[in-house]
């Protein structure tokens, strides 16, 4: 029986080594899920050998099974704490998982062993690099500079690729800035990975919230506390989302009830919760600025609407809503240019309509308003314009003003003209309504250069050949009193 003994010892490890040597092959060929297979029946048939375990922890390295490789490679270790190899691949496996002082470690074991091994040195300046990284993301998230902590950990992982830390940490500060599909790719990877991890789960829930889908973003904070029950963030995060939808709901309900003073109240509780969801502020201000020009507190609607498109600048509908504010206001240069904004983004129907109208009302405004020459009302009626006209054409009449001063006589010609143009205009229903609808601006055909205002007067004062009306001053009643005589 002994001899059996002693044979079995020799048959076994050679045997071991066949499958070592099969395995080897295999990583050769870049099969490492085969490569895996054989080193492992080797480790079962002789589990003693450092070596074995150092080349299985190298294969599961290569299917970026890192905390599977460092188990093995601190086995290989274990057996033989001069198998250089194993400490190379140990700390390689730790920088990889994010771990760089352990990974440090490792690597100045090796240089114990051999002082010039160039991989060790290299190795030792890579960790020192990673936490260098580590300690200026920590500083760039406490002074919220998460561009800086995005750059700090996309150098890190180029080393540490399978940290979920570093991931974890770009994905939250991807989202703090405003970067979601790319916040919510990194969490969905991890989450492939780990589906229990919470910091991961969180963030996909930041993700929603800050793009206000509310409902869908207490159910991953929800699970992030199932997972990591004191994940304080996750925490406030859930409660600020529930009491932020709460009040949005009461102020729409108190809107829609009409009850706008309550609205307004609830709307500006609700921007008080949480400053840094940019979407759902943008929502609320729009609302209020709804609510503020329904109170008719026009300035207050333009400042809310401001303030909202500021949050997100791609918000039509606050530059619509302040738009129509602006053009309550008349003050159409600035109605014209949200329309045109508007219409930039979105090139509808009704969006071309609203522009061209706040275009039409701006040239309106800016041509002579013959009502105001007047002095009568938009309403005013045929006699009424009559009335008007005579009582202004009488007091610049230039006749009126012979004596006085060229300056005066030029300002008072001025003024008769104007009086015979906007009479011209109001006292003819088609010219009229051609007025009133700005199409004389569309043709411009509104052009009265060739008219003349005397005509006008002798027209409308009657007479033959305009000989029925004269004016005598009479200088003794003192100026400015003079007597008409209508033939």
């Amino acid at each position: 029986g002994g001899n059996l003994g002693s044979r079995t010892v020799i048959i076994f490890p050679l045997e071991a080594e066949s499958f070592k040597e099969q395995g080897n092959a295999y990583y050769i060929k870049k099969d490492y899920s085969e490569a895996f297979n054989y080193y492992t029946k080797a480790i079962d048939m002789c589990p003693k050998n450092a070596s074995y375990y150092g080349n299985r922890a190298a294969t599961l390295m290569m299917l970026s099974r890192h905390r599977e490789a460092l188990e093995d490679s601190q086995q290989a270790v274990r057996l033989d704490d001069t198998f250089m190899k194993g400490h190379l691949r140990e700390g390689k496996c730790h920088l990889s998982l994010g771990n760089a002082m352990a990974a440090s470690r490792c690597f100045h074991r090796v240089l114990e062993l051999e002082p010039d091994n160039s991989q060790a040195q290299q190795e030792v300046k890579n960790a020192d690099s990673v936490l260098e990284y580590e300690k200026m993301a920590e500083i760039g998230f406490e002074k919220h500079d998460f561009r800086m902590v995005v750059f700090c950990m996309d150098r890190a992982l180029e080393s540490a690729s399978a940290c979920h830390r570093f991931k974890v940490l770009k994905a939250e500060c991807l989202a703090m800035l405003g970067r979601y599909p790319e916040a919510q790719s990194v969490a969905s990877d991890i989450l492939r990975m780990d589906a229990t991890n919470g910091d991961a789960l969180y963030v996909r829930g930041l993700c929603l919230y800050y793009e206000d889908c509310i409902d869908k973003a207490v159910q991953f904070f929800v699970q992030a506390l199932r997972m990591a029950p004191d994940h304080e963030k996750a925490r406030l995060a859930c409660r600020n989302a529930k009491a932020l939808k709460a009040k949005k709901e009461d102020g729409n309900q108190a809107f829609k009830d009409g009850n706008y003073d309550a609205a307004y109240e609830l709307y500006s509780e609700a921007l008080t919760i949480d400053p840094n969801n940019i979407k759902t502020n943008a929502k609320l201000f729009c609302n209020r600025g709804t609510v503020g020009s329904k109170l008719k507190k026009i300035d207050q609607a333009i400042e809310d609407c401001t303030k909202a498109v500021k949050l997100d600048e791609t918000y039509i509908k606050a530059y619509l809503r302040r738009a129509q504010c602006y053009m309550d206001k008349e003050e159409y240069d600035e109605a014209v240019r949200d329309y045109e904004k508007v219409y930039q983004t979105e090139k509808t129907k009704e969006h071309k309509h609203l522009l061209k109208n706040a275009q039409l009302e701006l040239k309106k405004s800016k041509r002579k308003d013959y009502y105001k020459v007047l002095g009568v009302d938009k309403n005013a009626t045929e006699d009424e314009i009559k009335k008007a006209y005579r009582k202004r054409a009488l007091m610049h009449h230039p006749d009126r003003h012979s004596s006085a001063s060229a300056e005066i006589q030029k300002e008072e010609e001025k003024k008769f003209k104007e009086v015979g143009e906007a009479f011209t205009v109001l006292s003819d229903p088609k010219k009229k309504s051609r007025y009133d609808s700005g199409h004389d601006l569309e043709d411009d055909t509104g052009n009265m250069g060739d008219f003349d205002a005397n005509n006008i007067f002798k027209a409308f004062f009657g007479g033959g050949g305009g000989q029925g009306y004269s004016f005598e001053a009479n200088q003794s009643s003192g100026p400015g009193n003079f007597f008409f005589q209508f033939g």
